[in-house]
């Protein structure tokens, strides 16, 4: 099972985002999720919004992928819309990094082709890898029940000022979502010693060919994420 992980930024290769919304598009659907932030495409234009996307080295076919937005005044994160809804002290949260750069790791998806081979976790640890390269202080995330562990592994904490100790109902009633947050990507103190390895790793090499070990054997992932301007 061999996959690539490509970074660029959402306006430089709109066709590439397309990709991704709709694959991101169907794996909500699978679970009954028609409306959140990640499927509203006001990102798409935006220039502190970087992606990446994982293809198949063949077909180029969508698989996976994450986003990881930078703040401005241009386009709220997308935790900051959400969690407003329920609570608004995520509005405290965030003017508590006032002058430090701050980014949300969003829209983490798999497609069911590769599902079970642990390439969200391999993805993840990119967001971070990436959100290093773009000098960002502290990264949030709002988690998934079936994600919370990996993102604790990851070197996330709970960020339990918010909702019910972090936790929060959305983007249904029915569902449950965490917020999550990193404040030392240059140390990852909180992240086990497996992941840390890792995130390293693609920090300082973030243009390899790895062979990674996945609960069902090992995966080869072709990390392209140095970000390269526009041809």
């Amino acid at each position: 099972m061999s996959v690539i992980f490509r970074a660029f930024r959402a306006v430089d290769d709109q066709q590439s985002c397309l990709k991704f919304i709709e694959g991101h598009r169907m794996v909500l659907e699978a679970y009954g999720i028609t409306m959140i932030t990640s499927n509203n495409a006001k990102w798409v234009t935006h220039e502190n919004t970087y992606v990446i996307i994982a293809e198949h080295p063949v077909t180029k076919n969508a698989l996976g992928g994450v986003r990881v937005q930078v703040a401005d005044e241009n386009l709220l994160l997308p935790i900051v819309h959400a969690v407003g809804q329920v609570d608004s002290k995520i509005h405290e949260v965030v003017s508590m990094h006032a002058g430090k750069r701050i980014a949300e790791a969003c829209g983490l998806w798999n497609a069911k082709e590769i599902a079970g081979y642990g390439y969200s976790f391999f993805i993840l640890r990119s967001a971070i890898a990436l959100a290093h390269q773009l000098s960002v202080d502290s990264l949030f995330a709002l988690a998934a029940p079936v994600t919370v562990e990996m993102c604790l592994n990851a070197g996330f904490k709970i960020e339990t000022y918010l909702g019910n100790n972090g936790f929060f109902n959305y983007p249904k009633l029915d569902l449950v979502a965490t917020a999550m947050v990193i404040n030392d990507l240059d140390k990852m103190s909180m992240s086990t010693e497996s992941d840390r390895t890792h995130i390293f790793e693609i920090m300082n090499n973030p243009d390899q060919i790895a062979v990674v070990s996945g609960p069902k054997g090992d995966v080869t992932i072709d990390y392209r994420l140095s970000l390269k301007k526009p041809e």
